[in-house]
């Protein structure tokens, strides 16, 4: 039997580490590896599409859907 990775999490923008967390408040995320905050945005930092986003933290999908880049924000 192989060995199937183990998923930890979306990676974080700032580290690239596996560690990020939602917070308590919607869109909110924080690397509990580098302790940065991040915010999801609707306009995406790389490429500036514009995309709808979801709130919730168990759907939210951080990355671009044109670019793939991260849609998160440091704050």
């Amino acid at each position: 039997m192989a060995d199937e990775p183990v998923n930890l999490g979306p990676d974080c923008p700032a580290c690239g580490e596996p560690w990020l967390r939602p917070s308590a408040v919607p869109g909110h995320y924080r690397c509990v590896n580098c302790l940065r905050r991040f915010e999801l945005v609707s306009v995406c930092p790389n490429c500036g599409e514009h995309s709808t986003i979801v709130r919730m933290s168990t759907t939210a999908i951080v990355t671009c859907n044109h670019c793939h880049g991260s849609m998160l924000r440091a704050i």
